[in-house]
């Protein structure tokens, strides 16, 4: 029985990640990335999330943190009003030169874009309070807790903050002892902060390696 549950799932999912398939601007990001381990572009089920939900807000402004070779931006970028800009942010200039060209590819102006180059704990602070309208995080899950604070300044009400490679943030991991390691313990941490806190509409999407999204709820009346 428990046999024929696992195998319907995988099936399930199987159909999930291959439901929105990579176009030639998505496969030449693929063909950039190569085997490079650290800017793996997101699965085109996880891209097709990204889309839906910077179109869902009619996002105008949003940022990105871990460019990578540009895949996730595109699919931001295509979900995104068309007046609208990203902000990404990367500290390895190879990733985004790529990333760069990428878009390019994709058919996107170089006016759609803000490419900035530095790490994201320097860089996320001096971004304007309350001026975006999504924050897509995709870098170093170690300090996943620190993006949620940062995103939860820089999103307006009714903003999506959206953590990739989220998986680990389901309650089943939530024992401190069971993470392995600082990534995943990081990742735990974050989950739980985004079930508790009442501002919060909380959303886990088991697509690809996990996306974790929550809506900053608009204030209430008292």
């Amino acid at each position: 029985m428990w046999e024929a549950v696992i195998i319907g799932r995988n099936e399930t999912l199987a159909h999930l990640e291959h439901y929105a398939d990579d176009d030639p601007a998505l496969a030449w990001v693929r063909d950039a990335a190569g085997a490079d381990p650290g800017a793996q572009p997101v699965s085109a089920a996880c891209g097709a999330a990204l889309r839906f939900l910077a179109a869902a807000i009619g996002a105008r402004a949003a940022v990105e943190v871990g460019t990578g070779y540009g895949g996730s931006g595109i699919w931001l970028l295509r979900g995104m009003r068309p007046d609208s800009i990203l902000t990404t942010v990367d500290i390895d200039p190879v990733c985004q030169e790529t990333a760069r060209d990428a878009y390019r590819e994709a058919g996107f102006s170089a006016n759609r874009t803000r490419l900035i180059r530095g790490l994201a704990m320097e860089v996320l602070p001096r971004l304007t309070d309350g001026a975006y309208d999504l924050v897509f995080a995709d870098a170093a899950k170690s300090e996943y807790p620190a993006y949620l604070a940062e995103a939860l300044r820089l999103l307006r009400p009714g903003g999506v903050v959206v953590f990739h490679d989220a998986l680990e943030s389901g309650p089943a991991g939530d024992g401190p002892l069971s993470a392995t390691d600082a990534g995943t313990a990081a990742v735990r941490e974050v989950g739980r902060a985004v079930r508790e806190d009442d501002s919060l509409v909380p959303l886990l999407l088991p697509i690809g390696a996990g996306l974790l999204a929550a809506i900053r709820e608009e204030a209430r009346p008292s």
